[in-house]
């Protein structure tokens, strides 16, 4: 499966569509309305099935609801049910159960089998009307599913989910694997030496974004000039994700062209922002490994994950031994048995490199003893 993202042309036809997900947001409303009451005086959940039943039997008396296909209204009902499915799952871990959202915040709408159709061109027709995107690559594969997608600022977007007919071989040579860890001052430390340092976009537009923010609260709610301050804050925003978003794309291209094996820890991300807050979020290596995986997918390279557990920072990765404890504040320490001083980064991703290579075949790991440090 993958997900292509096209922009829409902007034209007055596209208040359509902008209706269309107003409506799709009543809906929704409405159906978290009929959960809540349907406990209350049953005191069970309402199946899935039925509350599809019991929308089709409501759309047909409104004819604003009618601006969102059947299948959408449908969309939206399994939407609920796997938001309380996970609210049921994982409650004790502080999930939420879903609410109700503002009509004019909500995002999407999906379209599975029908209501849509691919026109020659760039074009495509929703509904009774045709739509013109920016085509900036071809659609292969059976399409799955359609949303179209709306953005703080407005602006429309569509999301085409493909089936892909044939997974491609990895393919691969033992002299082209390398391992990698992350860190806080060094985005990337590889495991031949090379270090890649993090711009920081958020860090470099912070000013602005507080300009903008202060803007926005000196104007009086609900006025022409607080929406303008909004989108300026949007903009702002936007700039900052599209910068970091084009380095990650760059920078993963650029990886996957000199290895054809790249091998990562497993990282847990919402404890490391419990830790570092803003830092993680402006590194967003989450965003960056998904990315990679799909560049290196399309160029037929593996990504490999080794577990968050491995003491990789903690074993020396020329005789193995393992030290008891390793603080974070400490970045280099001197093996107590081979004498040979490591730098807490450069260790960590040659000891990846060496357990990705033995998870794809390529070599073995060497038993660890424990050691204590001097």
């Amino acid at each position: 499966m993958r997900t292509l993202k096209f922009k829409l042309y902007q034209h007055k036809r596209n208040c359509y569509l902008k209706r269309c997900i107003n409506a799709a947001g009543v809906v929704y409303n409405k159906c978290i309305a009929l959960h809540k009451r349907y406990y209350r005086m049953w005191g069970k959940h309402l199946n899935c099935n039925k509350l599809k039943a019991h929308i089709a039997k409501l759309r047909k008396r409104n004819p604003f609801w009618q601006l969102v296909g059947s299948q959408a209204v449908q969309d939206i009902c399994e939407r609920i049910e796997k938001a309380y499915q996970l609210f049921f799952k994982h409650h004790k871990k502080g999930v939420k159960p879903p609410g109700f959202k503002k009509v004019k915040k909500y995002k999407s709408f999906t379209l599975k089998q029908a209501g849509y159709k691919f026109l020659s061109g760039n074009r495509v027709k929703i509904g009774n009307r045709v739509f013109q995107y920016w085509n900036s690559r071809a659609i292969e594969g059976t399409v799955k599913t359609l949303t179209i997608k709306r953005t703080p600022l407005g602006e429309l977007f569509m999301m085409v989910v493909v089936d892909d007919a044939m997974e491609p071989e990895v393919e691969f040579a033992t002299d082209k694997l390398a391992g990698f860890d992350f860190g806080l001052h060094v985005f990337l430390t590889c495991s031949d030496g090379t270090k890649i340092e993090s711009p920081q976009f958020f860090k470099q537009g912070l000013n602005a974004i507080r300009r903008a923010n202060k803007q926005l609260s000196r104007k009086q709610k609900g006025s022409k000039s607080r929406e303008q301050a909004r989108k300026h804050l949007c903009r702002q925003h936007e700039k900052i994700a599209n910068q970091r978003r084009d380095w990650f794309w760059k920078l993963a291209h650029e990886l996957t062209n000199r290895f054809d094996v790249l091998c990562f820890e497993t990282l847990n991300l919402k404890g490391m922002q419990r830790l570092w807050g803003r830092k993680i979020q402006d590194l967003a290596l989450g965003e960056f490994l998904q990315i990679l995986e799909w560049v290196a997918k399309k160029k037929h390279k593996l990504v490999v994950f080794i577990d968050q557990w491995y003491p990789s920072s903690k074993t020396c990765h020329q005789c193995g031994h393992v030290l008891e404890s390793l603080d974070l504040s400490v970045r280099q320490w001197r093996c107590p048995s081979c004498q040979s001083i490591n730098g807490r980064d450069d260790n960590a991703s040659k000891n990846i490199q060496t357990v990705g290579a033995s998870m794809v075949g390529l070599g073995s790991v060497r038993q660890a003893l424990p050691a204590t440090a001097v």
